[in-house]
Order: C-alpha cells, then structure tokens, then sequence
C-alpha cells in the first residue's frame, strides 16, 4: 500500500469516524449519549498525555492534577463571574492548568524514565492533597457545583446548551485539538520530541537542549489536559478532588496502551475501548468486574504491544 493511498484511508476512515460522533447524540438514548459525550472528554485527556507517553517517551502519572486543576479554574470562573461565561471558564482552566504544568515541568523533566513518572505522581499527590484539605476554596470532599454557561458569542448569539449541541461542541473541540496536536507532532519540535524518545544522549549530544524540549512537552501536554478538565466541569457542573487522585492517571496511561501510543487518535480509541468495557463488564459482574477488565488488559499487552490502533494497522497491510 502506497503512502498517498494509506493517507487517503486513514481520512476517509476518519471522517466517517467523525460523521458517525456527530450523528450519535441524535440517535442514542441519554445514558448513551451523555456516555459518548463523555467519551470524547477523556479522549482528549489521553490525547494530552500520549505528547508525553507516546511521543517524547516519558511516563507521567501526574495528568490528574492538570485535569483537576483545569476542573477547578472553570469553577472558579463559574462562581465568580455572573452570567457564567464559557470562555472565561476555559480561560481559567487553561491558566489553571498551565501554570501547574510549568511548576512540575521544572522541577520534573531534570529526572528520567521511572525517576520521572514517581515525581510526576508525588506532584498529582500534593495538589490532592492540598485540594481535599482547603475546604474553604475547593469545598474539599464534596467538591463544587455551578451553573452550566451558555454558548455565547458576544453581541451575536447567547444560547443555553442543550445534551445535543453541548456533544457537537465538545466533539468540535476534540477535532480541532487533535488537528493542531497532529499539526505540532509533525513539525520539527515534534522531531525532535521523537528523537529525545528514541535516544536522549544522542538528541543532547548533536546541539538540542533537551530538558527545554521536555518543559514545552510538559506544559503543552498539561494545557490540553486542563482543556479537557474544563469541558468534564461544563458538561457535568461540578468538579470535585477525586478527580486530581492519581487513579486517574494511572486510567490515563491504560488508554495510551490500550489505544496505541504515539498515535494521538489511538488514545482516544484506547478509551472508548476501556470504558465501553468497564461499562459492559460492570453490568454483569457489580463487585468484580475489574478482574475481567485486568485480564482483557493483560492479553492486549502480551499479544497486542501496539495497541489497538497497531493492530489494525498491521491486518491492513497484510
């Protein structure tokens, strides 16, 4: 198979992907729509993380603080500013996210491989913590909740979200982040990205400055980590501090090798995968339906290593 020909595919493929998300809302019941909805949201929280997992090589268990922190900044537009505005609530987020992004990047990306992904996890750990215990603010255990903010394009249009169009504007957030994603991955930063994952004494040793790479790696991968914790706290009106526990990164990192890692669009399939089956699994077993969950895990990294993405691939071109 030629590379025009495999390029072509691969669009067609995806936009009919596309067409079917954006269908989806119209046809499925509510639980399924407000799941698919969902869907998307920690799609792109997996897409986040795999700039680093992926692409730069570097294992982080700290993407729960950046999703939390982003939660916690649209909050606090949310609250403060009357009528609610969506983008300042992303605003927030984003600033949330960022500058929590810098303060472990500096301090993290001087470390490599698991010396790395331990302090990425102590960091998530401490801003738990400080989230859990700082009632006052973050309302502690029993979180936040708001008002949903309207669309608003001021002085044209100002129009309550309704499950349908909230599902399009999240979806078209998701395409556009995967698109400059896809865009950032392809240029040369994005080279260089891969050369640090394939051989970081090389990549230092031929002129780059790698420990800046890796903190532009880690702020950019926090920004849209934070992106998708601000759509979760639109779509769902609250934001509370389980959502910054390390258990959710650990989530994260199952979705990248579910999915395929250093594919973008594999972490987002990795996702859907893992909680369509969660979902599915749960029904059956209430109690123990991690344990078929781990074994399926289990049997994709023995038999499956590139994922489900990989493997698809791979009985294409036979």
């Amino acid at each position: 198979m030629t590379t025009r020909s495999s390029a072509a595919g691969y669009w067609i493929g995806f936009g009919v992907v596309l067409a079917l998300l954006a269908v989806a809302p119209l046809v499925l019941p509510e639980f399924w729509r407000r799941f698919v909805t969902e869907i998307l949201v920690w799609g792109l929280l997996a897409m986040s993380s795999d700039i680093l997992i992926g692409y730069t090589g570097m294992v982080s268990f700290g993407h729960s603080a950046f999703f939390g922190l982003g939660m916690y900044g649209a909050a606090a537009a949310l609250l403060t500013v009357r009528p609610p505005n969506l983008w300042l609530a992303i605003v927030y987020g984003l600033v949330g996210a960022g500058l929590v992004a810098v303060f472990v990047a500096y301090f993290s990306t001087r470390l490599r491989d698991i010396y790395f992904a331990i302090t990425t996890l102590v960091f998530s750990q401490i801003f738990y913590v400080i989230i859990f215990t700082w009632t006052e603010v973050t309302g502690g255990e029993n979180g936040l909740t708001f008002r949903q903010p309207p669309f608003a394009i001021p002085g044209l249009v100002s129009v309550p979200f309704t499950p349908v169009t909230l599902h399009w504007f999240i979806l078209g957030v998701v395409v556009v982040s995967y698109v400059v994603l896809r865009r950032i991955m392809q240029s040369p930063f994005g080279k260089v990205l891969q050369a640090i994952r394939e051989n970081e004494p090389r990549t230092r040793a031929i002129g780059y400055h790698v420990e800046r790479y890796k903190i532009v790696a880690v702020m950019l991968s926090g920004l849209f980590a934070g992106l998708a914790g601000v759509l979760y706290a639109v779509q769902n009106k609250f934001t509370a501090p389980d959502f910054v526990f390390f258990l959710i990164s650990g989530e994260v990192v199952i979705f990248n090798v579910m999915g395929g890692m250093g594919t973008l669009v594999g972490p987002v399939a990795g996702a859907a995968f893992f909680l369509v089956l969660r979902e599915g699994l749960s029904r059956f077993w209430t109690e123990y339906y991690l344990i078929p969950v781990g074994l399926i895990f289990t049997a994709m990294v023995i038999f499956m290593p590139q994922g489900l993405l990989g493997f698809l691939k791979r009985r294409l071109n036979q």
